[in-house]
């Protein structure tokens, strides 16, 4: 495995957790409505007939659910993962469960989605 594949497992990872601890405040954010106790949530479109999201930013990670064409979703922040198609970032996505979700088929709502 190389060294930016470690790398960008262990920024998922980080960001897992993260986002797991913060994951009852963030639930009941209103579309990235402001709040000092947790982060803005940013939104997207989703473009593929049916995206796999997943547990991992790559596509040999276990799916967790699917998205579909047109489906509005929550992203929580984005990092660097396997490339798809000449894009290699990756939404975490916390609508419901948090899975992975590449930015080759979630078109950004409104400002990009910060770094996690």
């Amino acid at each position: 495995m190389s060294f930016r594949s470690r790398l960008a497992i262990s920024v998922a990872v980080g960001a897992l957790v993260a986002a797991a601890a913060a994951s009852p405040a963030v639930a009941g954010d209103d579309w990235g409505g402001h709040h000092e106790k947790h982060p803005k949530l940013y939104k997207g479109v989703v473009t593929a007939d049916t995206l796999l999201l997943r547990s991992a930013p790559h596509r040999g990670s276990h799916v967790i659910r699917t998205a579909h064409r047109g489906q509005v979703v929550k992203i929580f922040c984005k990092t660097v993962g396997q490339n798809i198609q000449g894009n290699p970032l990756w939404y975490l996505l916390p609508d419901g469960t948090w899975a992975w979700g590449s930015a080759r088929y979630i078109k950004n709502i409104g400002p990009a989605p910060r770094w996690c």
